[in-house]
């Protein structure tokens, strides 16, 4: 994949404008910081050459004028809300964002647990963060929010919540997911501060979708594909367009918002900071791409393989229809289709050819190498076996797995496990390289190409298993699947 992103003009150009930010408000800023910030994967897919914590590098350095408030709802502890993408709950994320920050040097002031009625579960996790050495703090509902300013903007309302000691120019508000209370805290803050007569402003840090780019650049239609399911929609900006008469691309929850963010703001200042809610913003990202071309076709790519998440979810009854139909929208207003993806093509053609469920991966150098499947393995596996090899320079008829690593592998599946398939997964077939590298040395030359997959892509011409998935990911290879089961079974 062609680099399109310059991570190292990134890290300068937006470091050194929050700064600015900083500095336009009196030297103290609270920046609600949304998506992630260890693990954007989806940055890093759609701007090759972005680094998955490329804002957490960016923030590293501005750690010594900078401190961290996480923010995590009432009501998402009590319902025990899951992170979709780690499998752990949101409160749990918290402790593993704390220890992320301070394992890196960051410093973490405070958790506000937000719309706190009491829960008993909001207490004993505040027990918990306090025996930990964490400072904790309430935020309350507010009754008419976010419409009533007035009544919000007052002792009935922000004043309720408890006050947040910060001491640093730049306050990072982040959250484990959405719903949090990220700008409802920062607003708090303002109010506060404005009480004990402190200068402080509020600035919002979103990546996507990017404000400098077409309203129908990929880049951003990849955005609305990756967040179909909440009904996102990338819009021109009114505000913008109006007060400055320049073109600028926001998102509709902000543009809905914004009104009454004015009102607020007006209430706490005197008067609104902002035009826009594209003046709300500091992403620079739009300003580091440097192969737009490169860009444009990752994220063709991520559209492509979004559609194939969504189709897959109707599938298993885990997503809707309505989500998938949206998808496939912006694949017509990005002008792609599932065959523009290589992956595709080639898995199905392989799966017609032997009658059986196959998989295509995709090398890093545009070599497409298929896998069938067969009494030893599945087409998953052995398309990864297959790709390992042409990666180490192996000829395909070599044998890099022994036959006593397969036999008490399989012996242990069906004898012991109690398993009606013998072939191996994913995972199954890495053990079996591991046993067979300590003596043949082609299987070593294999398996130490393991790490040459990474951003490779592959599609399977059936639903995988999820231990397949899960291994897929850990790979970093980029998965899509067509939603059809193997055989009869839908358990796996």
């Amino acid at each position: 994949m062609k680099t399109g992103f310059s991570a190292e003009k990134y890290l300068k150009t937006q470091s050194e404008h929050i700064k600015e930010r900083i500095e336009h408000f009196g030297g103290k800023l609270y920046l609600e910081f949304g998506g992630k910030l260890f693990d954007d994967y989806h940055a890093s897919r759609v701007l090759p050459g972005f680094r998955p914590d490329s804002k957490l590098q960016m923030l590293m350095q501005l750690a010594d004028r900078s401190e961290i408030i996480i923010a995590v709802s009432a009501k998402d502890i009590e319902r025990n809300k899951v992170r979709g993408d780690l499998g752990i709950t949101y409160d749990t994320d918290v402790l593993r964002l704390i220890g992320e920050f301070r394992d890196r040097g960051l410093y973490v002031s405070g958790v506000v647990i937000t719309q706190f009625s009491n829960q008993e579960s909001a207490v004993m996790f505040r027990n918990r963060l306090e025996q930990f050495g964490v400072k904790t703090y309430y935020h309350y509902p507010i009754k008419g929010y976010p419409g009533n300013s007035k009544l919000i903007i007052s002792e009935e309302g922000f004043g309720k919540n408890d006050y947040i000691e910060t001491t640093r120019p730049l306050v990072v508000v982040t959250a484990p997911g959405p719903g949090s209370g990220k700008m409802a805290t920062c607003l708090s803050q303002l109010y506060h501060e404005k009480k004990r007569g402190i200068n402080a402003g509020y600035a919002k840090f979103e990546t996507f979708p990017i404000w400098n780019l077409p309203l129908k650049h990929p880049v951003n239609l990849a955005y609305e594909a990756a967040t179909a399911d909440l009904e996102d929609v990338n819009m021109i900006d009114p505000f913008h367009l109006d007060a400055y008469g320049v073109t600028t691309v926001n998102y509709n929850r902000d543009i809905e918002i914004f009104p009454v963010l004015q009102d607020m703001f007006t209430e706490i200042y005197g008067e609104s900071p902002y035009k826009s809610p594209t003046d709300m913003g500091v992403n620079m990202a739009g300003n580091c791409i440097i192969d737009d071309e490169a860009c444009r076709e990752a994220s063709n790519q991520e559209i492509i393989r979004r559609y194939y998440t969504a189709i897959d979810g109707i599938a298993d009854g885990t997503r809707t229809e309505r989500e998938a139909d949206k998808i496939e929208l912006i694949m017509k207003q990005a002008g792609v289709k599932t065959s523009d993806r290589a992956v595709v093509p080639a898995a199905e053609a392989r799966a017609r050819d032997t009658g059986a469920p196959a998989t295509a991966f995709e090398l890093n150098d545009g070599t497409i190498v298929t896998g069938k499947t067969s009494a030893l393995f599945g087409g998953t596996a052995a398309a990864l076996l297959n790709s390992l090899k042409v990666l180490a320079g192996i000829p395909h008829e070599v044998h890099v797995i022994e036959a006593h690593a397969l036999e008490p592998l399989q012996k242990l599946k069906t004898s012991y496990l109690g398993s009606k398939n013998p072939r191996l997964h994913t995972d199954e077939t890495l053990i079996a390289l591991s046993i067979s590298a300590s003596a043949n040395e082609d299987a070593r030359k294999a398996l130490e190409a393991l790490p040459l997959l990474k951003g490779c892509q592959a599609h399977s011409s059936v639903m995988l298993a999820p231990v397949d998935i899960r291994m897929m990911k850990k790979i970093g290879v980029l998965l899509t699947c067509n939603p059809v089961f193997e055989g009869k079974s839908i358990f796996f």
